[in-house]
């Protein structure tokens, strides 16, 4: 991110950011409610509503994606809510991030029960999401988002909703898959616990 600036209504809320994150990196932006951490993440996908002001450039792998649709930027994005089809299997959940160049009904069907059993997963496929525990919907929902292949992963507080043993086991599992996967990774948090888990640098947000 270069120069970046965001407003609401005439209120600046964040001015002239600067920041780069390597491959498999976890850099934490910090800051109260409403100071603009979660429209930062929408502007550096290609989500952000138009009721904002927005200049700067955001570059992925060397490319500037200012401009792209959202689709085109390929950045994964994880929220509070797991945002799971309630109407697809796990299975079809997962199958929903699969890239299109990979075809064939049996290459799908590896690549998802491969990820399942990454997960600890393995057998679930054809249970419906809404029998999972918590726990398990997150984990689906990463592995749906990593199978993606995404260049840049966001986190905006997704781990806010789980309970503390639960949380470092969730933490500890996104960030192992983005390091091994050499992900650059954004976490937006409002707890220093988090921050300390990401291990990377630090942005704290008036």
């Amino acid at each position: 991110m270069h120069n970046i600036s965001l407003g609401l209504g005439g209120v600046e809320l964040i001015s002239g950011l600067d920041l780069t994150v390597e491959g498999g990196a976890v850099a934490t932006i910090m800051g109260p409610s409403g100071c603009g951490k979660s429209s930062l993440l929408a502007y550096i996908c290609g989500t952000l509503s138009a009721d904002f002001t927005a200049s700067g450039n955001v570059r992925v792998d060397g490319t500037t994606v200012n401009g792209l649709p959202p689709e085109a930027r390929r950045i994964g994005i994880l929220f509070q809510d797991d945002l799971l089809f309630p109407h697809l299997s796990v299975g079809d959940n997962l199958a929903f991030g699969l890239p299109p160049y990979i075809k064939g009904r049996a290459a799908r069907r590896a690549r998802i029960e491969a990820a399942l059993a990454e997960a600890g997963l393995a057998s679930l496929a054809e249970r419906d999401p809404d029998t999972l525990s918590g726990g398990q919907r997150a984990r689906v929902a990463v592995m749906r988002t990593l199978l993606s292949e995404p260049r840049t992963l966001l986190l905006d507080e997704p781990f806010s909703r789980l309970d503390a043993t639960l949380r470092e086991r969730f933490r500890s599992f996104v960030f192992d898959h983005a390091r091994k996967q050499a992900i650059p990774t954004l976490l937006v948090t409002h707890d220093p616990d988090d921050a300390a888990s990401a291990g990377g640098r630090i942005v704290e947000l008036a």
